[in-house]
């Protein structure tokens, strides 16, 4: 199953910079070849459902070997099954209206 995810992950316990955390969990992204899109406050994943949960299990994981004790993440996600649609079919419906 298809599914689209925004994902927000705060590693706690590192100080007030959470860049390099942010960066090395793109870096898993990419390497899953999933498609992603980094927003100012996360990042918008498109890709078969376990392919994409076992990335985010090794942007936990990367997160923690980096010294993170705590991570907090939130996860909003969707998925259809009346049509295939991609990040970018949602932004344009959008700016289609506008």
């Amino acid at each position: 199953m298809r599914v689209m995810v925004d994902l927000c992950i705060v590693p706690l316990g590192v100080g007030v910079s959470l860049s390099s955390y942010i960066a090395a969990c793109e870096k898993v992204l990419n390497e899953a070849g999933l498609k992603i899109a980094l927003h100012s406050y996360g990042t918008n994943i498109e890709g078969e459902w376990d392919e994409v949960f076992a990335a985010i299990k090794r942007c936990h994981e990367t997160v923690h070997a980096m010294g993170a004790p705590r991570i907090t993440t939130t996860v909003k996600l969707g998925t259809r099954t009346d049509r295939e649609q991609t990040m970018e079919d949602k932004i344009r419906s959008v700016q289609e209206k506008m």
